[in-house]
C-alpha cells in the first residue's frame, strides 16, 4: 500500500513548502508508518480530500462542514503563534489598500471585494458574516472578484483592482515574513470572528490503528517533531470534533438570518 499526503494549504514561499514535508515526515516517523507515503505537490483542490488512499492532509473548515466529513476523519488542529490566532482557532484579517479612504469595515460598502474562493471560511464565510449585519437588501459590494488565493486577493488590493479583502491570519504572518512586498501597501482595519482553524484530516479508508498513531504523535510531539513545528509557528495540536466544527456553519446561518445569504 502506497499512501498519498499533500499539505497545500499554506505554502506561500519554498521555503515553507519545504517545512511542511519536514514537519511531514518526522510525523510519519514518530506515529511508525511504515508503509511507503508519496507527497502530492500542487494537489487539484478538492479532489485530493476524496483520494480513499489519502494518509494526511489539511482542508479548510468550510468545506469539511459543507462537503467532506464523509470523506476524511478529523486528526488534529494546529495551535498557531500568529497574531489572530487563539490555541487552535483562528480568524482573517481584513485589508484595505493604504490611502484608499477604507478605515472601517462600513466604509467599504458598495467598493469591490476581491475573495480566494467561494468555499473558504477565511476569505469568505468569515468575510460574509462580518459584512451581514452591515448589508442592505441583500447587499454589500458593489463587486467581488473571485481571485484564486489569498496571495492574488492580496495583490488586487495592492494595485486597485479590488478594496477589501479578508485574508487568513496564517497565511497573512507568512507572507509578512516570506514575502514582505506583498503585505505593502495594505491597512488593516482589524479581524473576522473566530473559528477553529484548519485541520489535519485523514482518509475514511486509512485504518483505525493508523489514525490513533498519527493524532497520538501530534498531541503528543516528540522532539523532532518539534523541532519540524518551530519554522511553522505551530506551538503544539488539538483534537477538534464536528461540534466545534459546526461554529463555521452557525456563521454561515447567522449571515442569512441577517438576509445575506451570498457575498454581493
Amino acid at each position: 500500500m502506497t499512501w498519498l499526503a499533500a499539505l497545500p494549504m499554506y505554502n506561500v514561499s519554498s521555503r515553507l513548502r519545504l517545512a511542511y514535508e519536514t514537519f511531514l515526515a518526522a510525523l510519519l516517523v514518530q506515529a511508525d508508518v511504515g508503509e511507503p507515503v508519496d507527497i502530492v505537490r500542487d494537489a487539484a483542490l478538492p479532489d485530493i480530500w476524496r483520494e480513499p488512499d489519502l494518509l494526511l492532509s489539511q482542508t479548510c473548515g468550510y468545506p469539511y462542514i459543507t462537503a467532506l466529513r464523509s470523506h476524511v476523519t478529523l486528526l488534529a488542529t494546529p495551535c498557531f503563534d500568529v497574531s489572530g490566532c487563539a490555541g487552535s482557532d483562528y480568524s482573517s484579517v481584513i485589508v484595505a489598500r493604504t490611502g484608499s479612504g477604507i478605515a472601517t469595515l462600513a466604509d467599504a460598502r458598495g467598493r469591490a471585494a476581491a475573495v480566494n474562493d467561494v468555499h473558504s471560511n477565511s476569505g469568505m464565510n468569515a468575510l460574509r458574516h462580518a459584512v451581514a449585519p452591515l448589508a442592505r437588501d441583500g447587499r454589500f459590494f458593489a463587486d467581488v472578484t473571485w481571485s484564486g488565493s489569498h496571495a492574488a486577493s492580496l495583490r488586487l488590493v495592492r494595485e486597485g483592482a479590488a478594496d477589501i479583502a479578508a485574508i487568513d491570519c496564517v497565511t497573512f504572518a507568512y507572507l509578512q515574513e516570506e514575502d514582505p512586498a506583498s503585505v505593502e501597501d495594505v491597512v488593516t482595519l482589524g479581524f473576522t470572528a473566530a473559528s477553529p482553524g484548519l485541520p489535519l484530516v485523514a482518509s475514511k479508508a486509512v485504518p483505525e490503528a493508523v489514525v490513533q498513531c498519527l493524532r497520538a504523535a501530534l498531541l503528543a510531539p516528540g522532539p523532532a517533531l518539534c523541532e519540524a513545528l518551530a519554522p511553522l509557528r505551530i506551538r503544539g495540536f488539538v483534537h477538534r470534533d464536528d461540534a466545534d466544527y459546526a461554529r463555521i456553519g452557525r456563521m454561515e446561518q447567522e449571515a442569512a438570518a441577517l438576509g445575506y445569504p451570498a457575498l454581493r
